[in-house]
């Protein structure tokens, strides 16, 4: 058995085929490319994130002074490049408190800005000691 001449061209892969097979091997690596790409950018946003909220709860637990110390006005300061600042106030615009409360609830408001720009504000009430409870402790 001898091979005819026309047989040789029969043995490989044609140019077209070629460049075909490349064209899906490349539209396939450009895909998972992307894949990953976009699950770096998520995982980075959510260490930011997390960063963020681990630096507001450590200015929620030391940044606002003890009930004691509470007072209403502003303290600003920074953790790590975190600025934060917390603003102690009334509760509402509307809110009156009698005289002689024994506890006067005040509003405590949380902003940490991230070096990023990112935000994060919270808000709580704290109770703060009034008048009345103040002379009564001091007898």
């Amino acid at each position: 058995m001898t091979r005819a001449p026309n047989d040789r061209g029969e043995a490989g892969f044609t140019l077209v085929e070629v460049l075909i097979a490349l064209a899906v091997v490349t539209i396939a690596i450009v895909a998972i490319g992307s894949v990953v790409s976009t699950n770096a950018r998520g995982v980075r946003a959510l260490e930011q994130h997390v960063a963020l909220i681990q630096t507001a709860q450590t200015v929620f637990t030391t940044g606002i002074p003890p009930r004691e110390d509470l007072a209403p006005g502003s303290l600003a300061g920074q953790i790590r490049d975190y600025r934060w600042q917390v603003d102690v106030g009334p509760v509402g615009a509307g809110w009156v408190v009698d005289g002689d409360a024994a506890w006067i609830p005040e509003l405590v408001k949380i902003r940490v800005r991230s070096p990023s720009g990112a935000a994060i504000d919270l808000e709580t009430v704290r109770l703060m000691r009034g008048k009345s409870d103040d002379a009564k402790t001091k007898r």
